[in-house]
């Protein structure tokens, strides 16, 4: 049984990123199944990519989920501007009605009143047992989101949302809303890059994992066993589950963007190593000891201390390989998390 301080690095806050780099400007950190940890860029990837490669993305789209309102007095009378309180939508439970965190949750105790904007008016109706809120909407949320929505950044980048981070925080290929977080990846890629991948004649393919609240989800469990996944939704459309297969049957690389499309095809994996097609939900934790059916390499972003994420990568390429991976980025100056550099880690054969 593992410990969760087992995954545990120290990292200075002047290596978190609070801004993005240009896309296909970042740093690479490549981490293959046998030796030393090697340094790139990550406009080298055609080049490091083999003809045939099949690249998945996750066409995800990053929702302005963050929201602002004022409480409305029990007595009536107009919203008290100096009362706001902070809305996260986090899932669509009916027409109008959304689980949310609410910040400060004292000022967001159920039968209260807030007030979006002008005229959208939202009650609290419930508190959930992990402290997500429930409130009901005077309206549907979703024609207003871009005028009085704000784009959910971490809370490791310690600033104000600029309306450049409606583009940046977006991978270039975003084309299905529902996520409350970018699935950071790929935002490395420019229109560019993508182009130079099809010249090198790798092939593409998209599934949708809505990154869900469970980013934001510290691990609090001591033994990593003991720690549970929030549930996300994803969907596998037909012609992706076909060329895994015939890319599978082949015998070329299946790369991940992202740890979001790792939990996605390891969820819908077969036993033939291909995937299943069609939507779901996983609530999948990939930590040391898993058995990988369908990834070969995984394109990542550095990430958090003790989180499952870097658990995940940690079962893809072992754990002692990773952690010294890290301490080697750290020191030569990489930036971490979410605007952060890359990695591009290969399977170890072993794992």
């Amino acid at each position: 049984m593992m410990l969760v301080g087992d995954f545990d690095f120290s990292l200075p806050d002047s290596a978190i990123a609070q801004e993005a780099a240009p896309r296909g400007a970042s740093r690479l950190l490549r981490l293959d199944a046998d030796g030393p940890a090697r340094h790139a860029g990550i406009v080298d990837l055609p080049e490091i990519l083999h003809p045939g490669d099949l690249v998945v993305f996750n066409d995800t789209k990053v929702i302005p989920a963050r929201l602002f309102a004022r409480r409305i007095p029990a007595g009536g009378g107009p919203a008290d501007a100096g009362s706001l309180v902070e809305l996260l939508l986090v899932e669509k439970v009916g027409p109008r009605r959304w689980h949310c965190l609410a910040r400060p949750g004292r000022k967001a105790r159920i039968g209260v009143r807030l007030l979006l904007g002008t005229e959208i008016e939202a009650v609290v109706v419930g508190k959930e047992e992990d402290g997500r809120h429930t409130v009901e909407l005077s309206q549907e949320i979703e024609p207003h989101l871009d005028a009085l929505g704000h784009v959910p950044l971490p809370p490791y980048i310690a600033r104000a949302d600029r309306p450049e981070d409606r583009a940046r925080y977006q991978t270039v290929w975003a084309r299905e809303p529902g996520a409350i977080a970018a699935p950071t990846a790929g935002l490395h890629f420019s229109e560019e890059l993508l182009q130079q991948l099809d010249r090198r004649g790798v092939e593409r393919a998209f599934i949708t994992l809505h990154v869900g609240i469970g980013t934001f989800k510290p691990v609090t469990a001591e033994l990593v066993h003991e720690h549970r996944m929030e549930r996300e939704r994803f969907e596998i459309p037909p012609a992706s589950a076909e060329a895994i297969a015939r890319a599978r049957h082949e015998g070329r690389r299946i790369v991940a963007v992202g740890t979001t499309v790792v939990r996605t095809l390891e969820s819908a994996a077969l036993d033939s190593g291909f995937v299943a097609a069609g939507s779901g939900s996983t609530a999948i934790f990939i930590n040391p000891g898993f058995r990988f059916q369908v990834v070969d390499l995984l394109l990542t972003n550095f990430h958090l201390p003790r989180s499952t994420l870097l658990m995940l990568v940690s079962a893809f390429a072992g754990r002692e390989r990773v952690l010294a991976a890290y301490a080697e980025a750290i020191s030569l100056g990489y930036r971490f998390y979410s605007y952060g550099d890359a990695m591009l880690a290969e399977r170890h054969p072993s794992l």
